[in-house]
């Protein structure tokens, strides 16, 4: 509360409604962060007829490096776009998955890695 008031006017202060102060996140409500954002991009696409695997080694890298101590999961989303969605965009346009398939996410020397299967033809 010290800080609020060395930083903002009385006159603002005064407007403040409340004050929310929140607790860090912990590893399992991070882990849930990066959860949702996956489970969104799996509908995305699925509508591509892609399936998407993200092995438990990949969500705790997007985890320990989505999540920022001072801004929360806020980064998370811009990076799965970024090492996700922005490595697939070529292969659902123009590669192996423009006709629908499987990607496995997975960590191999402290990076995500793709293994890229194509659908399988009846």
């Amino acid at each position: 509360m010290e800080v609020i008031k060395r930083i903002f006017t009385p006159e603002f202060r005064n407007r403040l409604d409340s004050v929310i102060r929140f607790r860090a996140l912990d590893e399992d409500t991070i882990l849930h962060v990066v959860d949702k954002f996956i489970l969104q991009l799996e509908g995305q696409l699925a509508d591509k007829q892609v399936t998407l695997d993200v092995e438990a080694s990949a969500r705790r890298w997007l985890a320990h490096h989505g999540h920022d101590p001072a801004m929360g999961a806020r980064p998370m989303e811009r990076l799965i776009r970024e090492k996700i969605n922005q490595a697939l965009a070529d292969e659902l346009l123009f590669g192996e998955l423009a006709g629908g398939g499987n990607v496995r996410v997975f960590v191999e020397d402290d990076d995500l890695q793709f293994e890229i299967q194509p659908p399988v033809k009846h």
